[in-house]
Formats: structure tokens, C-alpha cells, sequence
């Protein structure tokens, strides 16, 4: 990987406030599109849907933990580099409660198998499983054209296919509830790149120049059964 030229402090600073200029116009961009998103109409969630969790079975109003709003971060099955890595990056959770916001972790394995990889990876926040119930179909995050229609990133299978990409198994993704009573709505979900934003690790190596040192690349018509890059689960690097 090439290094960047080097320059004078001068030059330097001119090709910094060029750049600068253009974060400061990213940063108006994500402010308007944060905006937007929080204006989303809602959907109400009328399927009853049943987690497993340390606790036993819970139902979704259950996880919002008597808490208005409700982020779900989609974990592929356990052992998963990829969402592993995102999850490590989960900030200590006591400031999204203060602001009424519980943030879980949801994958399709079983639950045992769940918290034994949790317990291993050190992690605290809750977990819970989904094997038993429509809840990765219904939001897209388990594909199986047997069980509900294809659709990735809100494209069908015939559009996915028109574009030479197939899909099969588990995908990563974040949804949002939100809670009024015991009623429940659908207000957000987002997949694969989208949930970069939530990962610091990637967040911090784009600000630096050899960036994210990824060495491998997706080819046309990839499928998510594809490589997830160069990260490994953070106990299996080589000290």
C-alpha cells in the first residue's frame, strides 16, 4: 500500500482545510439525513414474536425493558468475525438508557450456544435468540425463499438477481422499535455497509492513512456467504 506524498507543512495545511471543507459538507449532509430518518412514518408490529433469553422466553415489548425505543443489532449466527467485531464496538449502555433507549442483540442460534459466546468475548449487553420465531424472515436478516420472499436492503430477488447477486443464510443489520404502551412499531432497518457507522473501529481506521487495510475484494454476484474482510474475533489474533 502506497504512502501519501509527502509535502510541505504549507501544503499540507492547504490540501487539509480543502478537506475539511468537504467534511464540514458531509457533516450538514448527515445532519439533514439524521433528520429525515427520524421523520420516517412507522409500521405497527402486529406479529407476536418469542425470544429466548437468560430469563427464558420473552416477547418483543419484553425487551425494551419498560423503555420507549428498542435497537436490535441482526448478529449473523455465533462465531461470526464480521458482527463480532461490531458488537466489541457497543458502547457502555447506561447512556442510551438515560435517554429511554434499550439496545439488544439478536441472532437465529440457540440461545445456549448465544451466551457461551458471550461469556467468552466478555461482552454485557443482553442477548436473545429468535430460533423459534418469524422474527429474522420478517426483518429480512435470515434469507430462506422456502420460509418468506427475498428481500435484501429492500430489493427483491428479481431485482437482486437482475443484478447477478443471490443471497442465502444470515444477514447483519440494526432494526428500531419504538414503544407507545403496549403497542410496538417498526420504525428503521439498515444492512450491511449501513451499519458502519456504528462500528468505532471502522470509524477510527478511516481516519487514518492506510485506512481500513482491507486486502481482499467483493466480487461481482457475491454472495453473503462471501468473506468478511480481515478481522478475526479479538481473542484469535496473534499476540
Amino acid at each position: 500500500m502506497a504512502y501519501p506524498q509527502v509535502v510541505s507543512r504549507e501544503e499540507w495545511l492547504t490540501a487539509r482545510k480543502n478537506l475539511l471543507a468537504q467534511e464540514k459538507k458531509l457533516t450538514r449532509a448527515r445532519d439533514k439525513l439524521n433528520s429525515d430518518r427520524r421523520r420516517l412514518p412507522m409500521v405497527k408490529v402486529d406479529k407476536k414474536y418469542v425470544f429466548d433469553g437468560p430469563n427464558g422466553k420473552v416477547t418483543l415489548p419484553e425487551l425494551f425493558e419498560g423503555r420507549r425505543q428498542l435497537i436490535v443489532y441482526h448478529m449473523m449466527l455465533t462465531h461470526c468475525p464480521g458482527c463480532s467485531l461490531l458488537v466489541d464496538n457497543i458502547g457502555h449502555l447506561a447512556h442510551l438508557h438515560a435517554r429511554d433507549t434499550t439496545l439488544v442483540v439478536v441472532s437465529r442460534s440457540p440461545f445456549a450456544e448465544l451466551d457461551a459466546f458471550r461469556s467468552r468475548m466478555g461482552w454485557t449487553m443482553p442477548f436473545y435468540s429468535s430460533q423459534e420465531s418469524d422474527f429474522n424472515y420478517d426483518f429480512h436478516t435470515t434469507v430462506d425463499a422456502s420460509v418468506a420472499p427475498v428481500e435484501i436492503n429492500y430489493t427483491s430477488q428479481e431485482e437482486l438477481r437482475a443484478a447477478g447477486v443471490e443471497y442465502e443464510g444470515e444477514v447483519a443489520g440494526v432494526s428500531v422499535f419504538l414503544r407507545d404502551g403496549e403497542d410496538v412499531f417498526h420504525t428503521y432497518s439498515t444492512y450491511e455497509r449501513g451499519t458502519d457507522l456504528l462500528n468505532g473501529t471502522l470509524v477510527y481506521l478511516d481516519l487514518t492513512p492506510l485506512g481500513r487495510q482491507e486486502d481482499w475484494e467483493e466480487p461481482a454476484g457475491r454472495s453473503n456467504t462471501s468473506a468478511c474482510g480481515w478481522w478475526q474475533l479479538h481473542d484469535e489474533y496473534e499476540r
